[in-house]
This record gives structure tokens, sequence and C-alpha cells, in this order.
């Protein structure tokens, strides 16, 4: 593309830094109005009571990895600072704090764990009896924690235990379980001095704006079933991360809210509480889920999360994270829309939008893991789930400038259409090449009698049939050549190399030295009359190398696989061409294609090496500076494959010959030379549609096995992280946004069209995934004939041709009901993951029903 003329240019330079920072503007703002400060009742004085659990970031119960009287001390300190009690759950494991807390001015109420290990129990009960009777300021003691919520003991065992208790110490005891089971059973109020009752409305689903009044609604329940008795709040707060609950969402705002309200409602009423709780404990989210690890008010790094008093933010750094993401999308902003200034300005807007969204989630990305508790399991998901980010932003923004050049473009700078000759205007000499294996005689002959049609003098017509066994295929085509005239020559090969380029570079040994131009058409087409006419003239021009007309089909209209597929193909010359088209990057196809003799001859003829020998001249005959002309008018027509089978193997030609060229030619992409800047970004960028097909495969491979890692050792592999999940769902749904907008706009046909091609396109996913790996494992393929009609003695059955893909349609099924059985619908990341794992299965559905519907329809053309 030729830069502006100075004026235009700056003025263009000038207004693209406008926009740009208009949207990095707009970028900051929303980031303001995400983290907006929320309003919050004030908090001065001292909190009654803090739970302590007292383990680090990287300590934990369960590994018997324990804090030390260090440790244990700074803790108590920072809580001094700011209540006036603990509690403990344990006597057994850091049997320090009470000392501690003495030593600070601290009470404490002593716990003692008791759980299904009676050994265990009888070492915390007399550990909390031990403890009791030496330290003074053990105020209170709790005889187990939510043992009966947990059914590990029956209502009589914990009798026994709080009898024992209260016969051994002096100080009023209690046990900790949540509303029902002191309403379920009425006897044990008799056993305890106190009541003690767990309010944590976000386990219930309560929203947060609900959630004060749930908890003092509990509050008031027990005081009016046992007026005679104490009631202590035991655990009493708001998680800051996790899964969302029904209407609870846990966040730092809510938390924070939560909080504050509940120390000025608890002051006023003079209620007795612990909040749960003082630090964050990583470690709980292996037995209670995500969100057990963040009910603390200060972090595991011992900071508070945030303020008693003025307004609260969601997320304190969102600033410097907001001016990281416009500063990282500055640049490529103001160079995209200078560049592309004759876009219109919707569409300029749209995409430097889209660039600062890219950046933002970038930035979000790689700074949100560091808030949360991320064990190396969850490191190790981002570690593989980062690149494959970069992957999907930079596929998702390929696709969307393909969008905004098509949809937001005033006019095509390159666009080309029939030419009108003059009457005396020379006509180039033309070879058509038709070469053909083992196809139906009748329809090979219905394409030579369009030819012979052809309004055009000087041209000749050479049918190369090349590895044809059976006689009764290749004989009446040979005769039918000779009905037609000296100008059609056939030629029978057998054996040949080479597959279709091996024919035809047979072909042009065989060409009239008086050809300027070869033709090749395949070997189903009907080719419009003037299309030689109406297309030579560009040859004129030294610089044209190649004219191309676009695919097209006949005989789809009544058959409704045809059909679909008709309208798959069209997208691709209808979109697709023209972008690529702009910046004279179009990919040659192998029919319908006219190219200049001297220019294919002189840079080596049809490569034998690659089975996409079409594509390979055109990407050649631009590294040599010649021009490829794109004209966007159906010139002939042929048959769309004639199965399922045909299609998917033709698709996976395609992408294994594209490997295959990006391979050997990988230094006409890298390094500078006469490939243009809009060449190189077509023919790399071009194929990576596919390339995201081969990272779906991979990622669905790698969500079964995950799923199924979750589902067999849960104590090891959780759900990913909903962060990990949101770009993933983006891409699905921008992606299918953007073909079907596309395809309304370009392709002339019904919703019902545009729906089955998309399904048809979706089918092929896998194949090409296949054809990417294999082309960049191996360095041969096989050309294998793509069947436009099939002659079989016995019809496959529907499924025979996407074994594969039901395979792993089927495994996708087990694992989304593997995942409904064990998690349900409780867990945000639970429902994400299992509505991923629903689209990871749509490209295996729709092959399904392309595969049915192909056979359905049969295998006449339509």
């Amino acid at each position: 593309m030729s830069n502006p003329q100075p004026a235009v240019a700056k003025k263009s330079l000038w207004g693209a830094l406008l926009l740009a920072l208009l949207v990095a503007a707009l970028n900051v703002g929303l980031w303001a109005w995400i983290n907006r400060p929320v309003q919050i009742a004030n908090w001065s004085g001292p909190v009654e009571g803090f739970a302590f659990s007292a383990f680090q970031r990287y300590q934990s119960p369960l590994r018997e990895n324990y804090p030390s009287d260090e440790e244990l001390a700074s803790d108590l300190r920072i809580i001094a600072k700011h209540g006036k009690r603990v509690r403990t759950y344990s006597s057994l494991q850091s049997p320090a704090i009470p000392r501690l807390a003495r030593d600070l001015g601290l009470d404490v109420m002593a716990g003692a764990w008791l759980d299904r290990r009676m050994e265990h129990n009888e070492e915390e009960l007399q550990a909390v009896i031990t403890a009791a009777r030496r330290w003074p300021n053990i105020d209170r003691v709790m005889i187990g924690n939510e043992s009966m919520l947990r059914d590990d003991l029956k209502v009589e065992e914990l009798i026994d235990y709080l009898d024992r208790a209260r016969a051994a110490i002096r100080q009023p005891v209690s046990t900790a379980e949540p509303l029902h089971i002191w309403i379920k059973h009425p006897e044990l109020v008799q056993h305890v001095d106190f009541i003690t009752v767990h309010l944590l409305p976000y386990w219930e689903g309560i929203p947060r704006k609900d959630a004060i009044g749930f908890a003092l609604g509990n509050y008031e329940e027990l005081k009016r079933l046992y007026p005679g008795k104490k009631v202590v709040i035991g655990e009493v707060g708001w998680p800051s991360y996790g899964d969302r609950k029904k209407f609870a969402e846990p966040t730092v705002a809510d938390e924070a809210h939560f909080i504050r309200d509940w120390l000025n409602v608890a002051r006023e009423r003079g209620i007795d509480y612990y909040l749960m709780e003082a630090f964050d404990q990583p470690w709980k989210e292996e037995a209670e889920g995500r969100a057990g690890a963040y009910w603390g008010i200060f972090g595991a790094d011992r900071l508070p999360k945030f303020s008693m008093e003025g307004p609260v933010i969601e997320d304190p750094n969102w600033p410097w994270k907001a001016f990281a993401a416009s500063a990282l999308a500055l640049l490529p902003m103001i160079w995209f829309a200078w560049q592309f200034w004759r876009f219109r300005l919707a569409g300029k807007l749209f995409f430097l939008g889209l660039i600062q969204l890219s950046a933002g989630v970038l930035v979000w990305s790689t700074t949100v893991p560091y808030s949360f508790y991320l064990d190396p399991i969850d490191w190790a998901m981002l570690v593989i789930l980062m690149p494959a980010q970069l992957a999907i932003i930079g596929i998702l923004l390929i696709n969307a400038f393909e969008f905004t050049e098509v949809i937001w473009r005033r006019s095509w700078l390159r666009e080309f259409t029939l030419l009108t000759p003059a009457p005396d205007e020379r006509q180039p000499f033309v070879s058509v090449h038709l070469a053909c294996c083992n196809e139906p005689p009748e329809m090979v002959i219905l394409t030579l009698d369009s030819l012979a049609a052809l309004d055009y003098e000087n041209f000749e017509v050479l049918v190369i049939d090349n590895n044809t066994k059976n006689e009764e295929v290749w004989k009446p085509v040979e005769e039918h050549c000779q009905k037609l005239g000296s100008r059609f020559r056939f030629f029978h090969l057998n054996p040949w190399p080479g597959f279709k380029a091996g024919a035809l570079n047979f072909g042009l040994k065989e060409t009239d030295p008086r050809a300027e131009v070869i033709a090749a058409v395949d070997a189903d087409y009907a080719v419009r009359p003037d299309w030689l006419k109406a297309l030579t003239g560009y040859f004129h021009d030294p610089k044209v190398a190649v004219v191309q007309c676009p695919q097209a089909h006949r005989d789809w209209e009544h058959n409704e696989f045809r059909r679909m597929t008709n309208w798959e193909y069209d997208g691709f010359f209808r979109i697709g061409m023209h972008h690529r088209n702009e910046r004279n990057a179009i990919i040659q196809h192998g029919t319908m294609t006219m190219v200049r003799r001297e220019a294919l001859e002189r840079t080596g003829n049809w490569s034998e090496w690659t089975i996409c020998e079409d594509a390979e001249l055109g990407l050649r005959l631009m590294q040599e500076g010649l021009d490829l002309v794109y004209v966007d008018e159906i010139m002939g027509r042929g048959l769309t494959p004639a199965d399922f089978t045909a299609y998917k193997s033709q698709r996976y030609r395609w992408a294994f010959g594209a490997m295959q060229i990006l391979k050997a030619r990988w230094d006409w992409m890298t390094r500078k030379g006469p490939l243009s800047a809009g060449q190189r970004f077509h023919f790399l960028t071009g194929w990576f549609s596919w390339f995201a097909d081969a990272l779906h495969l991979v990622f669905t491979l790698m969500a079964l096995a995950w799923t199924a890692l979750m589902l067999g050792l849960p104590e090891y592999f959780s759900l990913p992280l909903q962060l990990f999940l949101v770009p993933i769902m983006g891409f699905f749904i921008s992606k299918a946004v953007f073909g079907i907008a596309l395809y309304r706009v370009r392709v002339p046909c019904s919703w019902k069209d545009t729906i089955m091609a998309s399904i048809a396109s979706m089918a092929l996913s896998h194949a090409i995934a296949r054809g990417i790996f294999m082309g960049l494992a191996k360095k041969k393929g096989e050309f294998v004939r793509t069947a436009k009609s099939r002659r079989l003695s016995k019809r496959p059955s529907a499924f025979s041709s996407v074994r594969e893909e039901l395979l792993m349609f089927f495994a996708l099924c087990v694992a989304i009901v593997g995942m409904m059985k064990m998690y349900g619908l409780q867990y945000t990341e639970g429902k994400l993951w299992m509505v991923i794992l629903g689209a990871q299965a749509i490209p295996y559905v729709s092959a399904l029903i392309g595969a049915w519907i192909a056979h359905k329809s049969g295998e006449k053309a339509g």
C-alpha cells in the first residue's frame, strides 16, 4: 500500500493520534468505572474478636507444616492493634498462642478440634483442659467446631465431651454449629454454658445487600428459641474471592461492605462475635473450595485488604494497570489509525477499541494471578494457558482486521472487473490445461463441451489423464476429444509421478509454442463462453502474472449437503479473497486461473513437492514482484464434494499443503525481500484460522485430561480460575459473531444458509487440525482427489467418515456429565468449565450433523 501524500499523511497522523488518545482515555475511564469507590459506613474502634488460624502463605495443617512462635507472635501483634479477643480451633496445634496472647493483652476462646479420630479427640480435650487451667486469659472454651455439621460425631458423643470439659475447668464451655443444628438438637443446649453459632450468609447464597438482615434474623431466632442462654457468634464474615454461591458474590468491596456494616450493627446491639477471620488461609481451598482461602480481613501477606474508613475500591492498583494497558496499546493504535485512515470512523474506533481491549486483557491476566493464592498446579495451568491466550488474542485481532476492512472500507483499493476488448485488440494465445484422474467420463465431457463453446479464437485444450487404470473411464474422454477437433488433445499417463502438479508439468512440455497464457480448469467445471475473452486483456500489463476467478458451484440447490458446502466455499471468495486482494496477496487456487506462461516456466513450473501446487505458485510469483489479479465474477461452475469424506479430505489436503509451503518458504516470510509487508501478513496470518483449529484440538485434549484429573484426583486438581476461562469464552463468541456478520453483509444467502454454512465450516475443524499437525510433522503428503461423484456398490454408514469426531464428542459428553455429578451448578468456575466443554464439542457436533446430512442427501448432484 502506498503512503498518503505529505499533507494528507500529516493530517491523518494527527487524527490517528487523537483517536488513539481518545480510546486510551476511554480505557482508563472503563477501569475507573469498574473500580469506582463504594461508599460504606465507617468503622472506628476495636473488633470484639477474630477467628484465628495462624498458618502462613505456604503452611498447612494438612501437610503438618506449622507456624513458628515468632510467626504467631507477629500475627497476634497485628490482631492486638485491632481487636480484643482471638478464637482458636485446636489446642494441639500452636499451643503457644495463649501465652503470646496474654503478653499482648488478648483474651482467648480456646478450641479443641474434634473429628472421627477418637484417640486424637482425647488428646485435644486434654490439651484444651490443660491450657484453660494454666492460662488465665483463656476466658472461653470451644469443644468441637461444626463436628455435627460434618457428621463426625453423634449428638451423644459431643455431649459427653462437653460434660467432661465443663466438669474439668472453670471457664464457660460451648460448641460451634450453624443455626439448623441448634434447632434440630435442643438437647445440646442443656450441655453448654453459652450457644456459639456460625452466621455465614455467603454459604447460604444470600446476596450481600441482604446478608446483614439474614445474619441478624438467625441470631434473633436463636435468642427467641433459647432465651435463657447467651448467644455468641463464633464466625461471621464474607469472603473476598471465590465462586459465586447462588446470589452471593465474593469480592473485596462486598467483604468490606459486609464487615463494616456488621461491626456497626453489632456495636449498636451489643452482640458478642468473632469475625471470620483474621488472615486469609490458602490451605483451606483444598477442603472448602476456592472461597475458603479468602475470608481474612488481612491477606496471607498480612496486609489489610481494605480500610475501615472512607470509600472502598475493589482493586486499589487499578490506576497503574489502566495506564499500563493504555501505554501498551497506544503505539499500535496510532499506527493502525494512520495506516488505515481511509476506513470509516466507526471501523477505526472499533478496531482501536479491540486493540485496547486486548492490551487490557493482557495486563489483567498477567497481574490478577498475583492477587490470588495459586498452587503449583494453578501456576502450571497459567504457564500453559498464557501462550494460548496470546495466540487467541492474535487470531482474534487478525479476524477483526478482516471484519473491519470488509464492513467499514469506503471502497476497495484494488478492484478488478471483466474487460471489454476492443475489436482490433490482440488476443494472447491460451493453452487450457485440464488434469484429471479417475473422473466420471460424462462429467469431464460436459467440461470439454463448455470449453469448445468458448467465444475465443486463440486457444487450445490439453486433457492430461494421469494414473487412471480403467479404460472404461478414460477412453470415452479420449474419443470425445477427437470429436471436438484438433485444438483438443488428449494424453493418458500411467504411471506418472507428481500427482496433479506432475500432470500439469507434462502439459507444459506439450503446450503450443505460441501460448502466452496457461489456463487451468478442473474436470468438473462448466465454463462461461466469455471466460478468456473478458480476462486475457489483463496480461497486456507485463507485471500481471495471474488472473484468478472465484471457485463456484452448480447443481447444489436441491441437495442439502451440497447446498451448505456451496455457501461455505462462497464465503472465502466473497470475503477473504477481497481482503487479501487489497495487498496483492490472494491465494491462487487451481481452477479458473490463468498464469503467464513465461513467469510459470521461469520460476520452476508447478511444484511437485507440495500437494497445494497452486497456492505455492501464487506465492512464488509474488516473490518475483509480480501482480495477481482477482476478478470476483463467476466464470465457471463445478461440483461440490460428493460426500463428507471427500469434503474433509479436500480441506485436510489444503491444510497439509499449507504447512508444507510454510516450512519450505519460511525464509520468504521472515527475511527482507520482494514480498511486501501486506503479502507476508496475509500468508502468515491467513493460515492462523487453521492454527486456531489445531489449537482447538490441543485445548480439547487438555481440557479432557484436566477434567479426568479433577474427577479422579480432586484433592490435587481443582477447577481452573475464572480469569483463565473468560478470555476463552470471549474468543468463541467473538469469532462466531465476526463470521456470521460478515456472511450477512457479503454473501447473498439466507439466514438458514448462513447457519448451515457455519456448521459446514465448523465440521471441518478436526480435519484441518489433523492436516496442520501432519503437515508440520511430515515432509510429503499424498494428493487425494476430491470426489465430486460416487460410484459405490455399497453405501457407507452415515458416520463412517467421522469416527474420530464421534469419539471426541462422546468424551466431551462424558466429561460434562462427570462435572455435573461432582460439582453441580454451585460454582461459577464449574459452570464456566462445563460451558467451555460444550463449546469445545460444537465442531464435533457439526461434523456429525454434516455427515448425517451428506448421508441423507445422497450422492447425486442436486
